[in-house]
């Protein structure tokens, strides 16, 4: 019993944490003069976004999935969402 209150009060943690990380809220500000609010899927040094990162995003609700890339299926192209422009400081 005592786990599951451990595990209970460990989820309630993270989702009342709204605020993005650094690197998060720097890769959400990147969607902000983009058309549709698309994301970016590599950083300024031309290295992959950290997929975590990116689904870590999704789960607070800050991106969405906008399409499938047919080429790279593995990659997430997203969008920011009315909470993400928030998140980012818009």
């Amino acid at each position: 019993m005592a786990g599951a209150a451990k595990s209970t009060a460990k989820t309630a943690t993270r989702s009342a944490k709204t605020s993005p990380t650094a690197a998060q809220r720097a890769w959400l500000k990147r969607g902000l003069d983009q058309p549709g609010g698309k994301l970016p899927l590599f950083d300024h040094n031309g290295q992959r976004v950290n997929p975590r990162m990116v689904r870590a995003c999704m789960d607070r609700g800050w991106a969405e999935p906008w399409f499938e890339n047919p080429l790279k299926p593995d990659w997430l192209v997203c969008k920011l969402t009315e909470d993400g422009r928030k998140a980012a400081g818009a």
